[in-house]
C-alpha cells in the first residue's frame, strides 16, 4: 500500500479538489516512467517476451503527451502488475514499478509507488550491496523535473514509512 490514509491536496488534481496542475501531474507521470524504465531490464532479463511492463511505461508517457486516455493508461498499468504476480525478487518489483507508473494518470501519488518499487528491485538485484537502494534513490532524485522536485521530496518524507522506507537516508 503506497497511498496515505489522508491525501495531500498538493498531490490531488485541481478538478478533484486539490491543487495539482495538469502540467505538474504530467511531470510526475514522466518521472515515474523514468524510474520504472531504469529497472526494466531486471524484468526483461527473466521475461524477454512479455511486453506488458514496457507497454505500461510507454502508456504513462503517452498519457503525459495527451495521446492516451487515463483509463487506458491505468488498464495497461494493471496488465504490468499482472506480469509481476507470478515472479519473485527484482523482476517482480521492476514490473510493479512499471504498473505503478502507468497508474499515475489515475492517481498522481502512484509516482512514489513506481520509484519505491524500482528501489526495491535494485535492492533485490544487489542484496550484498547495502548502498544500492540509496544510489538508486539518489539517481531518481537527479531525474526529478525542477517544477515538482520539492513536492516529491516532501512527499517522500511524508510517505516513506508506507513505501518500505525506500527514501530514507
Amino acid at each position: 500500500m503506497i497511498l496515505p490514509a489522508v491525501r495531500d491536496p498538493r498531490m490531488v488534481t485541481i478538478r478533484r479538489g486539490g491543487t495539482l496542475t495538469d502540467d505538474d501531474h504530467q511531470l510526475l507521470a514522466l518521472w515515474a516512467a523514468t524510474c520504472a524504465e531504469h529497472v526494466l531490464p531486471l524484468f526483461e532479463a527473466q521475461r524477454p517476451d512479455d511486453p506488458r511492463p514496457r507497454e505500461a511505461i510507454d502508456a504513462a508517457r503517452r498519457w503525459a503527451r495527451g495521446e492516451l486516455p487515463m483509463m487506458q493508461a491505468r488498464a495497461l498499468g494493471g496488465h504490468a502488475m499482472g506480469a509481476a504476480r507470478p515472479l519473485r525478487g527484482a523482476a517482480r518489483f521492476a514490473a510493479y514499478a512499471a504498473g505503478q507508473a502507468a497508474c499515475v494518470p489515475h492517481v498522481a501519488e502512484h509516482d512514489l509507488g513506481a520509484a519505491a518499487y524500482a528501489i526495491k528491485a535494485i535492492r533485490a538485484a544487489r542484496p550484498d550491496d547495502p548502498g544500492a537502494g540509496r544510489a538508486e534513490r539518489d539517481w531518481q532524485r537527479d531525474q526529478l523535473p525542477p517544477p515538482v522536485r520539492q513536492l516529491v521530496l516532501e512527499d517522500q518524507g511524508r510517505r516513506d514509512d508506507i513505501c518500505w522506507s525506500a527514501f530514507a537516508d
